[in-house]
């Protein structure tokens, strides 16, 4: 098992990836990235976006998707990770762990004060995983989104 960061010729695994997470999280269907898209983003001009991977035998079996957040009160940044996931059959062999160590390690190395992440609130083995970890739930806090039609027409109207 090994942690690196993604590098362009994974962009196709992590894409299958992520699809599997979204259909993991009840949401296939919201899926529009493409692998233009991730190549842009991830490995294009001043990316804001990064990845980790971990590979078996050569397999990227797992990601790690992340980018920079920023803390007005502490005045430095910090990582979001915006998804973690591991393939099914390699579950229970600390290959998540490991990605999760990773970023932790870029944090305390880089200075960044926060690690965040949201989970779905019915997905018990992970936020199991999370506390294990240290991690503690911001349960005051509740999550607003402006997407689609409704950002399309409050940014042409509002």
């Amino acid at each position: 098992m090994s942690v690196r960061p993604a590098v362009e010729a994974d962009v196709a695994r992590i894409l299958i990836l992520i699809r599997e997470l979204a259909e993991y999280e009840r949401a296939l269907d919201q899926v529009r990235a493409t692998e233009e898209d991730l190549l842009n983003t991830l490995f294009g001009h001043n990316p804001q976006v990064f990845a980790h991977v971990v590979e078996v035998d050569n397999v990227v079996i797992g990601i790690a998707i992340w980018h920079l957040n920023y803390s007005t009160w502490l005045g430095k940044h910090g990582m979001y990770l915006e998804d973690l996931y591991v393939d099914p059959k390699y579950r229970g062999e600390g290959h998540g762990m490991e990605l999760l160590k990773s970023l932790a390690q870029i944090c305390v190395s880089r200075g960044y004060e926060r690690f965040q992440w949201w989970v779905l609130d019915w997905n018990t083995s992970a936020l199991e995983l999370y506390k294990s970890l240290g991690a503690v739930g911001m349960d005051e806090w509740t999550v607003y989104r402006l997407s689609g039609d409704a950002l399309q027409e409050f940014g042409r109207n509002g």
